[in-house]
């Protein structure tokens, strides 16, 4: 009998064990369901600490070398950011009459490239015409007594000036908050070591942190500068092949490089599609997207790399599921800060034991060297 209860104990002792992990596991899926759900609706107030903490962590290895040698973070960080901000309104500037006649252009632009691709857009028509037939059958259908609501949207100007006002307001919540967090020098990091009881905790906790501070930094710093070196090769090679506003073509290709895969075949597309419409012969057209095809790849196959080494290469999987998701949730910002943020989990994962697991999963995929799952035995 006693071995009966004690079998009977044991299974009942697994039965609980089972039904608490799947318990866990389902408040965990509602506890990330309500954090995404929180996010979406807190874009403006989270986004803008979001991009501080990027910069900041960008900016900080120059604000602490500057320490070094009797220079106070608060003064280095005031003229990082005040030549930040000017940076980014002399662009602006720059920028706003060639993005202002894009705007003013783009109904006769897209009559060029209706024309250009007749044939295509001869097939697209006919499957619009047969969609809007599919409509009017089902209006007939519907119950005449029934009213019918439509909400006006805002046109292009309106919604880019709310666009731009927004983002102005964004960006300069994000450079105040970049400057407390990069005048106030190791702060943050005191209060960190403070937090542990144990020397050896302190001092393992301060490890992590700043290993996790110069790995994303130099990720950062280094695809901004990769990046704009991007942007002003594009720029001079479509300025030399003929194509208007270059300037414009220069800034789309340093941003749109911030996302990984997606940014280099938008980019190609919008240089395709101007260029269509702006040179005479097919062949000519051709030449600056493929040139803005071939300095992406020589960039993202040879260039970053080299720079960068492959301890921070990602998954690919995860970085087009990371910028799908963070797309969807905050437009075109959220596409921009998805992969600085997944660099940010995957170093903290390297640097902390717990997460390992996650981070081998973020990484990319190294069998050879190390285990062969098909043949069970390290390679």
């Amino acid at each position: 009998m006693s071995s009966d209860s004690q079998r009977l104990e044991n299974a009942d002792r697994d039965v609980r064990g089972a039904d608490l992990a799947a318990i866990r596991r389902y408040l965990g899926i509602i506890a990330f369901i309500c954090a995404a759900v929180a996010i979406y609706f807190a874009k403006q107030v989270v986004l803008p600490f979001i991009l501080a903490v990027l910069l900041a962590l960008t900016l900080s290895p120059v604000t602490r070398t500057l320490a070094r040698i009797g220079v106070p973070p608060i003064v280095t960080a005031l003229v990082l950011i005040i030549a930040v901000a000017t940076s980014m309104a002399a662009g602006g500037y720059l920028l706003s009459d060639p993005i202002s006649d894009w705007i003013d252009d783009a109904p006769r632009i897209q009559r060029e490239l209706e024309g250009r691709l007749h044939d295509i857009t001869d097939s697209i028509r006919s499957v619009q015409k047969a969609s809007e037939k599919v409509d009017q059958i089902a209006e007939t259908a519907k119950d005449p007594d029934v009213v019918k609501v439509a909400i006006d949207q805002p046109g292009i100007l309106t919604s880019t000036i709310l666009d731009v006002a927004s983002f102005a307001t964004t960006s300069l919540v994000a450079l105040v908050l970049a400057l407390f967090l990069l005048g106030s020098g190791d702060m943050f990091y005191v209060k960190l070591a403070e937090s542990f009881p144990r020397f050896g905790d302190k001092k393992r906790a301060l490890k992590i942190a700043y290993g996790v501070e110069q790995s994303i930094s130099r990720y950062l710093l280094s695809i901004a500068v990769i990046n704009a070196c991007l942007g002003i090769v594009v720029g001079l090679g479509l300025w030399l092949i003929g194509m208007p506003q270059p300037a414009v073509w220069g800034a789309v290709a340093f941003l749109f490089n911030f996302l990984p895969y997606i940014g280099a075949i938008a980019g190609v597309a919008l240089v395709a599609a101007v260029s269509i419409v702006s040179f005479d012969s097919f062949g000519h057209a051709l030449l600056a997207p493929g040139f803005y095809f071939l300095a992406t790849t020589i960039e993202g196959q040879f260039i970053t790399p080299v720079i960068l080494g492959r301890r921070l290469e990602l998954n690919a999987v995860f970085v087009f599921a990371t910028v799908v998701f963070w797309a969807w949730m905050w437009g075109f910002a959220g596409a921009l800060t998805a992969v600085p943020f997944l660099v940010c989990l995957k170093v903290l994962c390297d640097n902390v034991p717990a997460l390992s697991t996650l981070g081998d999963f973020l990484g990319t995929s190294e069998i050879r060297g190390r285990y062969d799952p098909l043949r069970g035995e390290d390679g």
